[in-house]
């Protein structure tokens, strides 16, 4: 049957791609932050995953302020990059996996997971930029992924709680799948930030370091905070930390932490790299 080894966390913050493409990374203002993606790329590397499933916040690529579902899931066999800014030439097509897609759709519903099951899909940096950071850039990408698109943008945005039984709801519907796969969880997005009003580039350093410490130690403490207590503490884009709560959630309670790296700030923004491993 599919088994999920492990979950990272990642930031997606736009200019990544920009600073990919431009190959900044060992610029003194980027090069500690992507050293801290070096790790993970070699856990990567070992361990070899054949499904990515990523979870991150469409930024209007798909899904405008009229219409934006709480959750929603790619079943597509391919999903194309779009432009979106910066002059940057979009990335080549990700692989998808319909019928493993299918499959989770159905036993999300089953569970009481309310989800939008999307047959085209488009993906923007807050799926692709992890992506990159994580293993590259390529022409053909070395694993196929399955887009999983939360809604932190528009309110209501759905509970840090709420974020988490999902990742348990998906942890059964992958491990129900008769095939034999290797499935990691991409949580994406955060930490603190505020891009307006009177708190922009906000960054709480204590809140983030507690954050990544409880997700991996005690995820349910997060889940005790409201919306607005996390967006009082992290920032208004800061809620985009409860997505790591879906990729803890689909992950086993006792998780060996193989790697942990935090740095503020890049692009007015803290971020943190987590790689947790499932032990059995």
């Amino acid at each position: 049957m599919a088994k999920i080894i492990g979950g990272i966390t990642s930031s997606h913050i736009p200019a990544v791609g920009n600073a990919i493409a431009n190959n900044l990374q060992q610029e003194p203002y980027w090069k500690r932050f992507f050293d801290g993606y070096k790790p993970a790329q070699a856990w990567l590397e070992q361990h070899k995953p054949d499904v990515a499933i990523v979870v991150y916040n469409d930024h209007g690529l798909n899904f405008f302020l009229d219409k934006v579902p709480t959750f929603a899931l790619g079943c597509a066999d391919k999903y194309e990059n779009a432009d979106e800014g910066w002059a940057l030439k979009p990335v080549a097509p990700f692989k998808g996996d319909a019928a493993f897609s299918w499959h989770i759709a159905e036993k999300l519903v089953e569970q009481e997971i309310d989800i939008c099951t999307c047959q085209e899909m488009l993906v923007d940096h807050g799926f692709v930029n992890p992506i990159r950071a994580l293993y590259g850039t390529h022409e053909v990408w070395p694993v196929t992924t399955i887009p999983l698109a939360v809604n932190t943008v528009q309110h209501p945005v759905p509970t840090a709680l709420r974020c988490y039984k999902l990742g348990q709801a998906l942890r059964h519907a992958v491990e129900s799948y008769e095939e034999d796969l290797k499935v990691v969880v991409f949580g994406t997005g955060g930490m603190s930030h505020q891009l307006q009003g009177e708190r922009a580039g906000l960054i709480d350093v204590e809140f983030d370091l507690e954050t990544m410490d409880r997700i991996a130690s005690d995820p349910e403490w997060l889940t005790k905070f409201s919306n607005s207590e996390i967006m009082r503490r992290a920032g208004t884009e800061g809620i985009e930390t409860i997505m790591w709560l879906v990729m803890r959630g689909a992950l086993q309670s006792n998780v060996k932490v193989v790697h942990k790296h935090y740095h503020a700030p890049i692009s007015n923004t803290g971020s943190g790299v987590l790689v947790l491993e499932n032990t059995l």
